[in-house]
């Protein structure tokens, strides 16, 4: 017998009033946009339909139906081994970036191909740019030091050729640069995002990794699933999160002209600290601290500018209120 029914809130009010993914997920809807998906679909302890959220098969064909539903994208896959993101932590990501540009911008969202927006660490998924480019028409530029994540980027982009002209791929050939060698001086970039590497080693993403797995299967797991955490680099960096946002803020400044807001994700609170004092010391003109809120999962989206408002009223005159 099922267990006595959970009442579940009709939406999921912590998400960005745009984010499509408010609602409980139609799982009949789903697996008509994407057969496959059924084999997954159980009914769980309470008779909800449902899937393995600790299955990587599963969460995989969940995304495929997620973005064929929602984003009309026809292909979507990754290899084996590399980051399956949540889409509606992606989403709400973009979403408000967009409200970031408004607010810079008399409560207006700049939309359409005019308006650039830099992914750093595009990733094998290219997710921000498929709901960027959805959304609000934005056009891309997603940077991946990672070869064989930007082969599987681009030939999501070639299948769905709405992307074609949207998203430009570029190889960071120097792991240690984020902007230089990718961010051209006479190329004007409306916002950048990134979701940096959370953790300093690849031991500790791996004990991450068994940490997620455990909670999600109510025991504990001391072996790592295959296509579950992550490649090294979208996972982990000498470092971790705190040092590899200090490094992209040192380094934004050599392009404070060349972009309106630079953002990030920040996962962890007590790093925050470190990035205002490093925000202060480049000389950040601007800075924002966005919440965000995913399940039981708390970040934030940190954001600055180095443009002095002359030059963000000049911004806003010549790139977003001038077509």
């Amino acid at each position: 017998m099922p267990e006595q029914k959970k009442e579940h809130p009709a939406e999921k009010v912590v998400l960005h009033p745009r984010n499509k993914h408010r609602e409980r997920y139609d799982f009949d809807k789903l697996i008509v946009a994407c057969p496959e998906l059924a084999k997954y679909v159980k009914l769980n302890q309470y008779n909800d339909q449902s899937i393995d959220f600790a299955n990587p098969k599963a969460i995989k064909w969940l995304n495929k139906a997620l973005l064929k539903h929602f984003y009309g994208i026809d292909y979507w896959d990754i290899p084996t081994g590399y980051l399956c993101p949540p889409i509606p932590g992606r989403a709400d990501y973009i979403h408000h970036a967009a409200d970031l540009l408004a607010a810079s911008n008399d409560g207006h969202i700049p939309t359409g191909s005019k308006i650039k927006c830099m992914d750093i660490g595009v990733g094998a998924s290219c997710v921000f740019p498929i709901i960027g480019v959805k959304e609000y028409g934005w056009t891309f530029i997603g940077s991946d030091t990672d070869v064989k994540a930007l082969d599987s980027a681009n030939k999501i982009i070639n299948y769905n050729h709405f992307l074609l002209k949207s998203v430009d791929l570029r190889l960071q050939e120097n792991p240690k640069d984020i902007f230089h060698g990718i961010m051209e001086r006479n190329e004007p970039v409306d916002i950048t995002i990134c979701n940096p590497p959370f953790h300093a080693s690849a031991e500790e993403a791996q004990e991450g990794t068994l940490r997620k797995l455990s909670s999600l299967n109510h025991k504990k797991i001391t072996t790592p699933v295959l296509n579950f955490g992550g490649q090294s680099n979208e996972l982990w960096c000498e470092g971790g999160e705190g040092r590899f946002v200090r490094d992209m803020i040192r380094q934004s400044k050599q392009f404070g002209s060349n972009c309106f807001w630079f953002t990030t994700q920040i996962s962890k609170q007590s790093h925050l600290p470190g990035i205002y004092e490093a925000l202060k010391h480049a000389g950040a003109l601007e800075v924002k601290t966005i919440s965000m809120t995913q399940g039981t999962k708390v970040s934030r989206i940190v954001a600055w500018t180095f443009l002095k408002k002359d030059q963000q009223n000049g911004w806003r005159s010549t790139r977003w209120n001038a077509f």
